[in-house]
């Protein structure tokens, strides 16, 4: 009995769920990741590691679902509108979607986005960051920010492109960072 009880208290305080599910914290090193990416110029062959751009600039990780749908379009526009003021802030975008990178590279050409759009396909990178969701299959819409130390230093899980206030957010965490 006391086995039971030492086992329930144990899986009770730490939880279940094995480490590499629980997702990110604030505070914590950003999950490393290396994945295939698309510009409005061009598809990349070599793939962006995250670890490559740590201490370069603050970066803005901004998972979504889908190319060409008109939220994801509003999002994106957001960031292409606001590139200036990011960029001011010493940012880098980078838009996260299961969209392979041919589809990436055409939006981004169509809608003239100056940043990377990066394919998860398999979506190991959104369920790292808690960004997928396994009912629809696709990613949802959430937002980090990696500071220069490589630490995730800003988080919404539930961003939205009806919510001007978002973005403000965002942008204000990053204006906070040095």
């Amino acid at each position: 009995m006391r086995n039971i009880l030492f086992v329930l208290l144990v899986f009770g305080a730490v939880g279940m769920v094995p480490a590499q599910n629980q997702g990110v914290v604030l505070g914590q090193k950003a999950p490393d990741f290396s994945l295939p990416y698309a510009t409005k110029d061009s598809v990349f062959r070599t793939p962006l590691v995250l670890e490559d751009l740590i201490g370069k600039a603050k970066i803005v990780l901004a998972f979504y679902p889908a190319d060409w749908s008109p939220g994801c379009t509003k999002e994106v526009c957001t960031f292409r509108d606001n590139f200036s003021a990011l960029q001011s802030l010493k940012t880098e975008v980078l838009g996260i979607s299961g969209d392979y990178t041919w589809s990436h590279h055409a939006w981004a050409r169509h809608h003239d986005l100056p940043f990377r759009l990066l394919s998860d396909h398999d979506h190991k990178v959104a369920r790292r960051y808690l960004s997928f969701n396994e009912k629809t299959q696709y990613n949802r819409r959430t937002v980090f920010v990696i500071d220069r130390k490589g630490l995730i230093a800003y988080m919404d899980l539930e961003y939205s492109v009806a919510d001007p206030d978002d973005f403000g957010r965002l942008r204000d965490a990053l204006s906070k960072l040095p």
